[in-house]
């Protein structure tokens, strides 16, 4: 690498753990939401005057 290798490979190497800790993050904060959406499905009263979803006609 022409005497380049000492700033190359820790530079791939932060990149590379950037990219795996904003994998993490992201997927944590997908799971998050994805819990409080449960959350505020599973608590919600239907409303007034709307009707369920007909049946499929199978």
């Amino acid at each position: 690498m022409g005497g380049h290798a000492a700033f190359i490979w820790p530079a791939l190497g932060l990149t590379a753990a950037v990219l795996i800790l904003m994998l993490v993050a992201t997927l944590y904060s997908l799971r998050s939401g994805e819990a409080a959406l449960s959350r505020l499905k599973a608590t919600r009263e239907p409303r007034p005057g709307r009707r369920s979803p007909a049946p499929d006609a199978g």
